[in-house]
């Protein structure tokens, strides 16, 4: 009786490989040929999977999209009530959420790095440029959520404007987080994530 393959799970591996080369060699080296080397398939099962490279960029990024929009969306629904709490304890979850988007472990360095190609090719590449303004939208969405929430549970100064402080604060974690990938000897882990703390600290409340 024929094996029976687990569509979905075999396209997972797929990505899983795609994403190892892509941090290895970047994504312009992710051939439809070097992903089946490293999944150890032949191509001819790569495309029973994946019509092309195009296909098959665009579910990776989707993939690690919602992977991370899957586990932002668990540590939000961990935090519960934050009204009533200090001030720097409510700016500390959201360090914590914040830095989901940061390189500060090889699992999101690597996320950070395929996000950081994929954006460099979608500038020149029409069939990418959607996704990679979904994923710029999706991006500020979370930030403004985020200090949407600080505010109204005590956290940051009050007049703040959450529309000017989204795109500051987007701003300051892609500048972080492409810097940590392109230049980690310029930039570590740690450092990123006490200047994403300050900044959030600097929009809290005069002595709070």
């Amino acid at each position: 009786m024929p094996k029976q393959v687990d569509r979905e799970a075999r396209r997972r591996e797929v990505v899983d490989a795609l994403f190892r080369v892509a941090v290895r060699d970047g994504l312009q080296r992710a051939s439809l040929r070097a992903v089946a080397d490293e999944a150890r398939l032949n191509i001819g099962s790569v495309r029973h999977y994946f019509a092309g490279q195009e296909e098959l960029m665009r579910f990776a990024m989707r993939s690690m999209l919602d992977r991370v929009g899957d586990r932002l969306q668990r540590r939000i629904d961990e935090l519960g009530d934050l009204d009533g709490l200090p001030g720097p304890r409510i700016r500390g979850f959201a360090v914590e959420l914040l830095s989901e988007l940061l390189p500060l472990d090889d699992s999101r360095r690597a996320e950070v790095t395929v996000l950081v190609d994929f954006s460099t090719a979608a500038r020149t590449d029409p069939t990418l440029d959607g996704l990679a303004h979904e994923t710029a939208v999706a991006t500020r969405a979370l930030v403004r959520r985020i200090l949407t929430r600080l505010g109204s549970a005590g956290g940051l100064r009050p007049g703040l404007c959450v529309e000017t402080e989204t795109e500051r604060l987007t701003s300051l974690l892609d500048g972080l987080a492409f810097t940590a990938v392109l230049r980690p000897e310029v930039l570590d882990a740690p450092t990123c994530a006490t200047v994403l703390r300050a900044h959030l600290d600097d929009l809290g409340p005069a002595g709070g």
